[in-house]
């Protein structure tokens, strides 16, 4: 299977939003957030596997040692613009640039689907979430969507390079090369 590899042996590849790996990681990630924002309609974990099929976006893994610690999908919500949810990393693996590795897999699977503009949705208690994003060069933007309404939803927005990506692998993994060029 075509991989990538990023530092620390994290290998990224998509994966099917219904597999056991993802499943595990969507818990956890949910009971961190229910926990983080018990308020009523604070959290949006709606994702349909349908919105990240091959010509509508992407969910992706990473895994370290063959054990999965990251994740993170893309959905097309308009003409040229994608939404990117999900973004995880275990506690245990964090500190180590592998949110990033998958902010860049989801970067670069987004320009393989013409996207041109990336949205994104956080909350005011993810300090390191927001971090991620801002040295990313994703700047603040109105609430969109589903969150439109919601207080403690923080939206933010990045255009993508009109460059050429490189192509993918048939699983929607990227080369070692455009990973080096998304840090770490």
């Amino acid at each position: 299977m075509n991989e990538t590899r990023a530092p620390q042996l994290l290998a990224i590849r998509r994966e099917d939003l219904s597999s056991s790996a993802a499943c595990r990681l969507i818990e956890a990630l949910n009971a961190e957030l229910s926990a983080q924002y018990p308020e009523p309609g604070a959290t949006h974990f709606r994702l349909d596997a349908a919105e990240v099929s091959a010509d509508k976006g992407s969910f992706v893994i990473g895994y370290l040692h063959d054990v999965p610690v990251a994740c993170g999908a893309i959905r097309c919500i308009d003409a040229g613009v994608a939404e990117i949810k999900r973004m995880y990393v275990i506690p245990s693996a964090r500190g180590r640039g592998f949110s990033r590795s998958i902010l860049t897999a989801l970067e670069d699977n987004a320009r393989q689907l013409g996207v041109r503009r990336l949205l994104l949705e956080t909350g005011p208690r993810q300090i390191q979430a927001l971090a991620l994003y801002r040295r990313a060069g994703f700047v603040p933007v109105p609430r969109f969507g589903e969150y439109t309404h919601s207080e403690l939803s923080l939206c933010m927005g990045k255009e993508l390079p009109s460059g050429a990506p490189e192509p993918a692998g048939k699983d929607g993994s990227v080369s070692p090369a455009t990973r080096a060029r998304g840090g770490t």
